[in-house]
């Protein structure tokens, strides 16, 4: 180790350098100075300077409060609407327009949009009436926007004596549960046609509360017609089903009202042959936030044919006038996204128009066909509805017919979603939703063709070559049809045609099961098609399910193999507690297949007839027989 240098300090270092300079003394005291200047020295109060907060469109502020709405605006009679495809609403604004000639003043009213605990308030305005018009989803569900309400129902503890109201329940005889949230709305629900109710209802309701019609039977106009000749295109309606450009800026969540704009990845051809259009869409919603499951519901939105809104501007002379629809659009955006010019227009619509045709005679045709007489009614089933006229064809065949556009605008019912059962798992595809669908067109009694709105916009969203992707308006709709909570329970499905969407979602899930080592029960499937060379629907996938066991039983579905696999199915049904799943048609199919497993059970089980029938419905009950069917 070497010896540290040690030296002796010299003059130099012994003189040590002063703390404080005199620059530091300067330095300190000139900022001492400042700080004192700034604490103590009187001084004028400078202005802060405002940011301007960027103002947005001001937002109108929800009014929950029907009762209040009602005092605001005079009325007396609300008449709330549970509406799936639009009939409920539809009948619920012909209802509030019609109490003008009462000397009534009606709204209708959404239940989803108010507080439904203030029916307790409606006695508070005097000769007041709520009325529901009711429809039913399902089996046997309340619509979407009736839910909460239904859930109020159920639980409510209000005092709702002296509430005076009124149902009208709106349901198909096809299905199972027909009508069944007007008759829970009301047990003594009568099965009326809504003209036939609508002509006993307003007497009745002049009786109780003592008024008397004023005779006025000219048109009452619900809307007013704003013409703007300088309007900012960014602040007019082009589609969106809500919110302003809400497809330019999209937001979740995504639902009826805030669609999600899904691009078209897969647009094929499923059939080989024969003179119908099957088809298999895929929708991309992998930045949507999106999930569904098996069994659920995709609701798009269609545009109408654009040839038809054309010749219907052409017969109106439309112009370039900006009609409230929602608020501001023009009338081509209206006839194209809004309204539905496609299907039979409704007696109310035609009684309306009536006043616009210059010949005497098509005038009366169009009043008879409108009233509930029985001549009235045959001519209206014949010349509208067995045509199948649609309002162009009307205006085309009624050639002295020439209504205001504004007013056509205001009469037809709004375009609605149309609903698809979705094609694939959710747990095997979380990205994308899959579509079975077939193309609607035929020729009708007048030498038209009618052609399906929805199908035939799908049918055109073709990803072109360039990749570029069309957009669908979309959103999803939850569903009570699911797969049994246990892998291990057997399933039978049951779908001709198209009715097979729903079961390939539930093959994907099951296969996935299989694959994640779970115990999956037998997996049978029931399949129609009318040849089986040319709509053998997802003929490959499914052969493929079957040769790897996913799917135990493939049959190619005729009416017979179910009483052909008689034994088979009573034991999975009756012994181990297999799941039954009917998915198409409900005029016919859905209740052959039920009339055919009443006969296994008769046969097989030894039941009566009313015994297998109360079976089944036990079973449906259970959530053990479930059907996906349209009318």
């Amino acid at each position: 180790m070497e010896d540290a240098e040690v030296h002796a300090p010299t003059d130099q270092d012994q003189t040590a350098d002063p703390l404080v300079s005199s620059l530091d003394i300067f330095l300190f005291s000139l900022i001492a100075g400042l700080l004192i200047y700034w604490f103590f020295y009187p001084r004028k109060a400078q202005p802060v300077p405002q940011i301007k907060p960027f103002l947005s469109e001001p937002q109108p502020t929800r009014e929950t409060s029907f009762i209040e709405k009602m005092k605001k605006t005079s009325r007396n009679i609300v008449i709330f609407y549970g509406s799936q495809t639009g009939t409920g609403e539809e009948f619920a604004n012909r209802l509030a327009k019609d109490a003008h000639r009462y000397g009534m003043k009606g709204m209708a009213a959404d239940p989803e949009e108010y507080d439904m605990s203030e029916l307790q308030r409606l006695k508070e305005i005097p000769k007041s009436l709520a009325v529901f018009c009711m429809a039913t989803y399902g089996e046997g569900d309340p619509t979407d926007n009736a839910q909460e309400f239904y859930d109020w129902l159920q639980n409510a503890d209000e005092d709702l004596q002296g509430l005076n109201f009124a149902v009208f329940g709106l349901g198909n005889k096809t299905y199972e549960q027909y009508n069944a949230m007007g008759k829970y709305t009301d047990k003594r629900l009568a099965e009326l046609d809504f003209i036939s109710w609508k002509e006993q209802f307003w007497p009745a309701i002049c009786e109780y509360f003592g008024v008397e019609a004023t005779g006025e039977d000219s048109s009452i106009r619900q809307f007013e017609l704003v013409l703007h000749n300088d309007v900012n295109m960014n602040q007019v309606f082009t589609g969106e089903m809500g919110r302003l450009k809400s497809f330019q800026t999209q937001k979740p969540p995504y639902d009826l009202k805030n669609p999600f704009l899904a691009s078209v990845t897969v647009n094929r051809k499923l059939n080989k042959g024969g003179n119908r259009h099957l088809m298999h869409i895929e929708l991309d919603i992998t930045s949507s936030k999106i999930r569904y499951d098996s069994g659920d519901h995709v609701a798009v939105y269609p545009t109408n044919d654009s040839e038809t809104v054309h010749r219907i501007g052409e017969r109106l002379g439309e112009s370039n006038k900006k009609h409230p629809f929602p608020c501001p659009t023009t009338y081509r955006s209206a006839l194209t996204h809004y309204l539905d010019i496609n299907n039979t227009p409704r007696t109310n619509v035609l009684y309306e128009l009536a006043q616009y045709a210059s010949d005497p005679q098509e005038q009366e045709k169009m009043r008879k066909m409108a009233s509930a007489s029985p001549e009235g009614k045959a001519l209206y089933q014949n010349w509208v509805l067995d045509s199948e006229r649609n309002i162009l064809a009307v205006l085309e065949d009624l050639p002295s017919l020439k209504p205001p556009i504004d007013h056509l605008c205001e009469l037809l019912p709004r375009l609605q979603a149309r609903y698809y059962s979705i094609a694939s798992s959710g747990k095997v595809h979380p990205n994308t939703i899959h579509i079975c669908a077939v193309v609607i067109e035929y020729p009708t009694k007048t030498g038209r063709v009618f052609k399906g709105v929805a199908t035939n916009w799908l049918k055109n969203k073709q990803v072109n070559e360039n990749g570029h992707s069309p957009t669908v308006p979309m959103y999803v709709r939850r569903s009570q049809f699911r797969l049994p909570f246990k892998p291990s329970n057997p399933v039978i499905m049951i779908g001709p045609g198209t009715g097979i969407a729903p079961f390939m979602g539930f093959i994907q899930e099951r296969s996935l099961q299989k694959q994640q080592g779970k115990e999956v029960g037998e997996t049978i499937l029931f399949f129609g098609c009318r040849h089986r060379n040319e709509d053998f629907l997802y003929q490959q996938e499914l052969e493929e399910f079957e040769r790897t066991g996913v799917l135990t039983q493939l049959n190619i579905y005729v009416q017979h193999l179910l009483k052909k696999n008689k034994e088979q199915l009573w034991k999975l049904i009756h012994t181990n507690n297999a799941h039954i799943y009917v998915c198409g048609d409900a005029r016919n199919m859905a209740r052959d297949v039920q009339a055919a497993f009443h006969d296994i059970a008769m046969e097989i089980g030894g039941l009566t007839h009313t015994q297998a029938v109360d079976y089944f419905k036990k079973l449906m009950t259970k959530g053990r027989y479930s059907q996906d069917v349209w009318s």
